[in-house]
């Protein structure tokens, strides 16, 4: 399959990457910059027949010529991987709106843009496949990373929409859900503009900062929650046929996946009963015959 992936030159991106190409798909990864300050990201990339596009998920304009640069490299896209993302650290009331909107057009916006971008062509053969990078913070809360919570919420809802308003057009939407992982992520948070509100927290002050250290240690206390599981992930959800992937995909082994798992098992359940209710459960699934109406 033709598969485009954002946010491909460092963490799951990169993964998600490699494992694709082992499986012998045509694969074109989205970096910034290629020939700059992530040049030797790229030169990797290229170095294992990735066709790598400069692309930035907060532009439209860059958004439109990425994805028209990924159609002449490798082909109609099959399936698209929206990875491209960005964390945040901090006290909530210390984030400004926008800083909120620096990480919303990231997340949810870059995502809805890139999405958009190759919807039309899937939607007239009748076939393709959104794989969005969600988060288990996309269905529970932690603190001191709200404005990324909260993104990953929004992820979950366009997700949950997308998948209803093109069943019918044989276009299948998936969400991978990873828990938290030492990769350079938490290396590259973004903090508030500004901590002029700090003195009224007290102690709590220092609380992000300390968290996210007793985190990474954790987490790199446990040798099965290594990076490679998400990307292996997205793999078998790509390699499954359509009309039998999962919508969600849970994918942790710190202790998060069992009750997010069963937390998701009865969200669909609670979907599904209220979609029959109203006559529209057959939204809910996926028509694999769109192709040849086509």
């Amino acid at each position: 399959m033709n598969i485009l992936v954002t946010g491909a030159s460092s963490g799951f991106g990169e993964l998600i990457v490699n494992d694709l190409v082992s499986e012998g798909h045509r694969v074109a990864g989205t970096v910034r910059d290629p020939d700059g300050r992530n040049a030797e990201a790229a030169a990797r990339l290229r170095a294992k027949g990735v066709a790598v596009i400069d692309l930035d998920v907060t532009d439209d304009t860059s958004v439109e010529k990425g994805v028209a640069a990924a159609r002449g490299a490798i082909g109609e896209i099959d399936v698209l991987v929206n990875n491209a993302g960005v964390g945040v650290l901090g006290l909530q009331e210390n984030f400004t709106a926008a800083d909120l909107q620096k990480v919303f057009d990231v997340n949810v916006y870059g995502l809805h843009r890139v999405t958009r971008a190759v919807l039309p062509a899937m939607r007239a053969r009748g076939s393709g496949l959104i794989v969005n990078i969600s988060s288990l913070v996309g269905r529970v809360t932690l603190p001191f990373m709200g404005p990324y919570n909260a993104t990953k919420w929004a992820v979950e809802a366009l997700s949950e929409n997308y998948r209803i308003e093109l069943s019918q057009f044989g276009v299948d939407v998936a969400v991978i859900e990873p828990g938290g992982f030492p990769t350079a992520f938490f290396g590259n948070l973004l903090t508030p503009s500004s901590d002029e509100r700090n003195a009224g927290y007290g102690e709590m002050a220092s609380a992000p900062q300390a968290l996210v250290e007793s985190l990474g240690e954790t987490l790199g206390s446990i040798p099965e929650q290594t990076p490679q599981i998400v990307a292996d992930a997205v793999l078998k959800v790509i390699n499954t046929a359509p009309g039998q992937r999962p919508f969600r995909t849970e994918v942790d082994r710190s202790g998060m996946s069992e009750p997010i798992a069963a937390y998701n098992l009865q969200a669909e359940k609670m979907t599904q009963q209220i979609f029959a209710g109203f006559g529209m459960d057959a939204m809910l699934q996926l028509n694999i015959n769109a192709a040849k109406a086509a």
